[in-house]
């Protein structure tokens, strides 16, 4: 990839738009599914192609032994996750890259809403991008 070049640039920055409008409007407090469903209804209004609470099989040797859901999947190139707390855990980080390395996409949104307001940071899929440069 090149340096400085903004992966999906157009599509991402609608989303982190769309991320802070919900908070001007919502303000802090409110569960991670009110926002979610805030979140739904601006990708509506937007015609933004999403999937909400994406299931993925977690399988060893072959066999489902779990499903975990992904917040959600836009446009089938970005993971957006969303929080609601203090900080990003290294828990939330590591979470957004294992979603990653299942849909093999590219890039991940991790969005926080926070007493300060929205908090976010971008996650690209180092084993995807290698293949890119390749």
């Amino acid at each position: 990839m090149e340096e400085g070049k903004v992966l999906y640039k157009d599509l991402s920055y609608k989303i982190v738009g769309i991320l802070f409008e919900v908070y001007n409007e919502l303000g802090y407090g409110y569960k991670e599914k009110y926002y979610e469903k805030a979140i739904i209804e601006s990708f509506k209004e937007e015609k933004i192609k999403f999937k909400k609470q994406a299931p993925y099989k977690i399988l060893l040797k072959g066999k489902m032994i779990a499903i975990n859901y992904i917040d959600f999947i836009i446009d089938d190139k970005i993971v957006l996750e969303i929080k609601k707390g203090h900080y990003f855990s290294k828990q939330n980080l590591e979470q957004v890259k294992q979603y990653l390395q299942v849909t093999s996409l590219k890039l991940a949104i991790l969005a926080n809403f926070m007493p300060s307001g929205v908090k976010y940071i971008r996650v690209l899929n180092p084993n995807n991008l290698q293949k890119l440069n390749s």
